[in-house]
């Protein structure tokens, strides 16, 4: 008589789980972990410069008015110190785990700055702040569980090959150009007014950043298993546009921490930040191309729900404490509020729509 298979054991739908399970113990679970790390690091890295940045604007030119006093300044570079182990542990999760993993896992280190801003910086969470941060908590699981498998590459010529793909190339025509339309142009003009300026800068280098980052991290991930990438002239071009990119990103995000609200800030330069580093992924690395309609519908799913946090984060600043409840920031949306700061009170325009119609 033939032996019958054993029985199933487990409840119903436990293969998911057991598929779930499969899917992050890999290289995932480490991208994972680093990619916690990063939030935590950098979550704090915002509050402790905008602490460093209010103290050198005491003493020196601020850094929204074009100066670099807050070099001398030993609080600044604490949180110099942190964002730079945040992105050590974020560079390394991009050579384990795709960037449509890594990448939305960033709304962690909202929820951190929000919570250290209503602690230290008196920036209040309103109730719904609060809602807000568990979106984006409830959205990041979503991504997690659902996150396609890093692509298998064996050299850096292959991520060479990627990134001069027409699309791709394409892409990064179009960003550069944006980014420095920005700078030259809208910058010197709207910089102080405008937070989408200096944000959409940092968002639109970035994106080519963790691009760049992800080939360099992949790199030398293969390097350090026994196969030498540095040999190749590829390794130094991705190395050189990842220094590039960084310093252009410290620079005008020193300039919109220094100008604008922390905790406005932060959630609007995820938003921005993310949404073009996912689709500079599915353009260069192709995530989506090994998995279904579902999985990608459930991933843009955890994404809308992450964006709906933030923009409750957000949102909340401008809610006027008629129900019992405290703002996220005292001032609302203002410019250097705190009596601290030194710096007139102004109201901060919210997109460029905004400011138009308000100027008007």
């Amino acid at each position: 008589m033939a032996a019958q298979p054993a029985p199933e054991v487990g409840p119903p739908g436990h293969h998911h789980f057991y598929y779930y399970y499969r899917a992050l113990s890999s290289d995932n679970v480490k991208g994972l972990l680093l990619a916690l790390s990063s939030s935590a690091f950098i979550g704090a890295s915002f509050i402790i410069k905008k602490k460093g940045l209010k103290k050198a604007g005491e003493s020196g030119l601020a850094a929204g008015n074009g100066g670099y006093s807050y070099l001398y300044e030993p609080l600044w570079w604490a949180g110099m110190i942190a964002m730079i182990l945040g992105e050590a542990a974020n560079f390394a999760a991009y050579a384990f785990a795709p960037a449509i993993l890594v990448t939305p896992l960033g709304a962690v280190s909202i929820i951190i700055s929000a919570t250290l801003a209503h602690m230290i910086l008196q920036e209040r969470l309103h109730i719904f702040g609060m809602l807000g941060c568990v979106l984006c908590i409830v959205g990041s699981t979503t991504i997690v569980l659902h996150a396609p498998q890093e692509r298998a590459i064996g050299s850096v010529t292959e991520v060479w090959d990627l990134a001069t793909e027409p699309g791709f190339l394409c892409y990064a025509l179009i960003v550069t150009a944006l980014a420095l339309v920005l700078i030259f142009y809208f910058v010197p003009r709207y910089g102080q007014t405008h937070i989408l300026v200096y944000v959409g800068v940092c968002s639109l280098v970035g994106s080519l950043t963790v691009m760049s980052v992800r080939a360099l991290g992949i790199a030398l991930k293969l390097t350090f298993s026994g196969v030498n990438q540095l040999v190749y002239l590829q390794t130094w071009v991705f190395a050189v546009i990842v220094a590039t990119c960084i310093v252009t990103q410290i620079n005008y995000l020193n300039k919109a921490l220094d100008t604008f609200n922390t905790a406005v800030v932060s959630p609007i330069y995820y938003v921005m930040f993310t949404s073009l580093t996912i689709v500079a992924s599915v353009i260069m690395f192709k995530d989506w191309a090994g998995q279904n309609a579902t999985q990608i519908v459930t991933e843009m799913c955890g994404f809308v729900t992450i964006l709906s946090g933030t923009f409750l984060l957000h949102k909340t600043k401008d809610m006027v404490d008629t129900a019992g409840f405290l703002p996220i920031g005292s001032n609302g949306m203002t410019k250097h509020a705190d009596k601290e700061d030194g710096f007139a009170l102004e109201e901060m325009p919210l997109s460029f729509h905004d400011s138009c119609h308000n100027q008007v």
